[in-house]
């Protein structure tokens, strides 16, 4: 079995959303093979609380706008560390960055086919560990042309 189209579609929808909101690290799972409760993961992780929740919200807002789709459950809200929307067809999995770490659920899906995304979405990979760079005062720590900031 694979994700329906109509689970593709949401993923995607979901994917360009988090993008939209500066999300990192988007990925996509089509775990239709080895659960029965959903079609589709999408994983996205966020620096801090208010950046997971913007992201969340943007998600809700553009699948209710645009596909007529609302979650059946909503979790995590309170301390916005690790949001979950629960769409039946689709998971949606937002993640403070910390979180994304130390969960891992790449590692628990990496068996599993990924679904391609929107360039957008592909375009976060490795942002995660770039803002990880940046100092307090957004500056990048390191050098330029060797010389230090």
């Amino acid at each position: 079995m694979t994700a329906t189209d109509r689970s593709i579609e949401l993923i995607n929808a979901a994917a360009q959303a988090a993008a939209d909101r500066l999300a990192h690290d988007i990925i996509a799972y089509d775990v239709s093979d080895v659960l029965s409760i959903t079609d589709a993961f999408l994983l996205a992780s966020a620096p801090n609380d208010r950046q997971v929740k913007s992201i969340v919200d943007e998600i809700e807002e553009k699948l209710s706008k645009e596909l007529g789709v609302k979650p059946v459950r909503r979790e995590g809200d309170r301390e916005a560390r690790w949001i979950l929307l629960d769409y039946v067809d689709i998971v949606v999995h937002v993640q403070h960055s910390e979180e994304r770490v130390y969960y891992a659920l790449e590692r628990l899906w990496k068996d599993c086919p990924e679904i391609a995304l929107p360039d957008d979405a592909v375009k976060t990979r490795g942002k995660a560990e770039e803002h990880a760079k940046l100092n307090p005062a957004g500056e990048l720590d390191g050098d330029l042309d060797g010389e230090a900031f």
